[in-house]
C-alpha cells in the first residue's frame, strides 16, 4: 500500500496541474481571441458542468475498470485536452479542448478521493491535497515564465502537458499495484454485508447531505472565483502586469499547499470538523486584509485565504464516511463534488459579470460573505447529524 500511496501522491500533481492555468494565461488570452473579459465565467462554467457531472457516474466507472484504468485514461484524457488547448485557433476550440480536460479530472478526482478517505488516515488526505497545491502552484509559475518572456501563453499548456504525459507513465508502470489492491478491496467487499442499492433521490434524503453540499459548494465558489479571476482582479485593482499578478495567484496556491502541510500534522489531534471551521476562519482574516488601503501589500491577504482553505476541501470529503457512514461513500463524495463544483461554478459565474460590469474591488466583499457562509452551512450540518445520532441512539 505504500508504493501504491506514493503514486497517488504523484497523481494529485497531475490533478493540480492544470487547475490554475486558465485563470492566470485569461488576461492575454480573451485579448488574443477578441473575447469579452467576462467570458470566463462562463467558460469556467461550462468546463465545471463537464468535471462534475462525472463525479456523478465516477463511482460505477471505477467499479467497473477499476481505479488504477481510469486513472491512467483521465490523466491521459487530461495531457490530450493541454495539448489541444495549446493549438486552439480560436475561444470555441479552446472550450471543447477543456472539456475533455475537465472529464479527465472529475473521474480522478473522485475516485481516488473516496479511496484515500476510506483507507488512510486524514493526514494522508492533507498531504495528498497539497500535492494538488503544488500543481496548481508550480503551473502559475510555469506560464509567467513565458508570459513575461514573448507572451507565448500556448508554450506554458505545452510544458504541463508533457508533465501530464510523464505522470501517466507513472501510473501505466503501476497498474499491477492498483490490480492487486482493487481485487483486494472486492474480496474484503464480498465478505461484508449485502448493500442495497440507492438511487441519487434516496441518498439526497440524507440528513445533513444538502447543508453539507452546500458548505463545500460554497468553499470551492471561493477557491474557483480566486483560481479563475484573482490575476484579473490583481491587474484591475492594482495596475499590476500580466506577468506580476500570475505570481500572486501562485502565492494564493502556494498557501493552499502550506495550509495542507500544517493540517496534515494538526490531523493528528484535531477533528475534521475543526480544521475547516479554522481554516475558514483564516481565510476571513485574509478577506478582511484585502479590504485595506495599503496597496499592493493588501494582496498578502491571498496568501492567508490560501492558508486558511487548506484543510477544507480535504477534510469535508475524508469526514463523509464518519457523517454518512461507508456504505455508500463513493456515491456520496462523488455528489458532494459534482455538487460543489456546480454551486461553486454558479457562484463564479454570477460574480464574473457582476465584477466586469461594476469593479473588481468588491471581490474582497464576496470571499467575505462565501467564508461565512460555509462556516454557517457546516455548523447546521453538524447540528442536523448530531440530532439524527441523538434519534437513532
Amino acid at each position: 500500500m505504500t508504493g501504491l500511496l506514493i503514486v497517488i501522491y504523484i497523481v494529485f500533481i497531475s490533478l493540480g496541474l492544470p487547475d490554475s492555468m486558465f485563470g492566470v494565461s485569461w488576461p492575454v488570452v480573451h485579448t488574443e481571441f477578441g473575447t469579452p473579459e467576462s467570458f470566463a465565467s462562463l467558460y469556467s462554467i461550462i468546463i465545471g458542468v463537464c468535471t462534475g457531472g462525472v463525479s456523478f457516474v465516477a463511482g460505477k466507472l471505477i467499479r467497473k475498470f477499476g481505479t488504477g484504468k481510469v486513472t491512467l485514461f483521465s490523466t491521459l484524457l487530461t495531457a490530450l485536452g493541454l495539448i489541444g488547448i495549446s493549438f486552439s485557433p480560436n475561444i470555441v476550440v479552446m472550450m471543447i479542448c477543456s472539456v475533455i480536460m475537465g472529464y479527465g479530472a472529475g473521474a480522478i478526482d473522485t475516485g481516488l478521493n473516496n479511496f484515500v478517505s476510506l483507507h488512510y488516515k486524514a493526514k494522508h488526505m492533507n498531504w495528498l491535497h497539497c500535492f494538488w497545491g503544488l500543481g496548481v502552484t508550480v503551473s502559475p509559475v510555469i506560464m509567467s515564465v513565458f508570459l513575461g518572456g514573448d507572451g507565448n501563453w500556448r508554450n506554458g499548456y505545452r510544458v504541463v502537458a508533457l508533465l501530464q504525459l510523464l505522470i501517466a507513465g507513472i501510473v501505466f508502470l503501476s497498474l499491477k499495484q492498483w490490480n492487486v489492491v482493487n481485487a483486494n478491496v472486492k474480496s474484503t467487499e464480498n465478505t461484508e454485508h449485502e448493500v442495497p442499492e440507492k438511487t441519487f433521490l434516496q441518498l439526497m434524503k440524507f440528513k445533513g447531505i444538502k447543508t453539507s453540499i452546500l458548505s463545500l459548494g460554497l468553499y470551492c465558489g471561493g477557491e474557483f472565483l480566486l483560481g479563475t479571476w484573482g490575476a484579473t482582479y490583481a491587474v484591475n485593482a492594482f495596475a499590476v502586469s500580466p506577468e506580476e499578478a500570475a505570481k500572486w495567484v501562485s502565492l494564493y496556491y502556494g498557501g493552499i499547499m502550506l495550509g495542507r502541510i500544517i493540517s496534515g500534522f494538526l490531523a493528528e489531534k484535531l477533528t475534521d470538523n475543526t480544521l475547516i471551521k479554522g481554516g475558514m476562519i483564516l481565510a476571513l482574516c485574509g478577506a478582511v486584509l484585502m479590504m485595506l488601503p495599503i496597496g499592493k501589500t493588501a494582496l498578502f491577504g491571498l496568501l492567508l485565504i490560501g492558508v486558511g482553505y487548506g484543510p477544507v476541501f480535504p477534510s469535508v470529503l475524508h469526514d463523509i464516511p464518519s457523517r454518512f457512514g461507508t456504505d455508500y461513500s463513493a456515491d456520496i463524495t462523488g455528489y458532494h463534488m459534482g455538487g460543489a463544483y456546480a454551486v461553486g461554478f454558479a457562484v463564479q459565474l454570477l460574480y464574473g459579470f457582476l465584477a466586469s460590469a461594476t469593479t473588481f474591488a468588491i471581490t474582497p466583499f464576496v470571499l467575505l460573505m462565501l467564508g461565512i457562509g460555509v462556516i454557517v452551512a457546516t455548523l447546521i450540518t453538524l447540528h442536523t447529524l448530531k440530532i439524527k445520532t441523538e434519534e437513532t441512539a
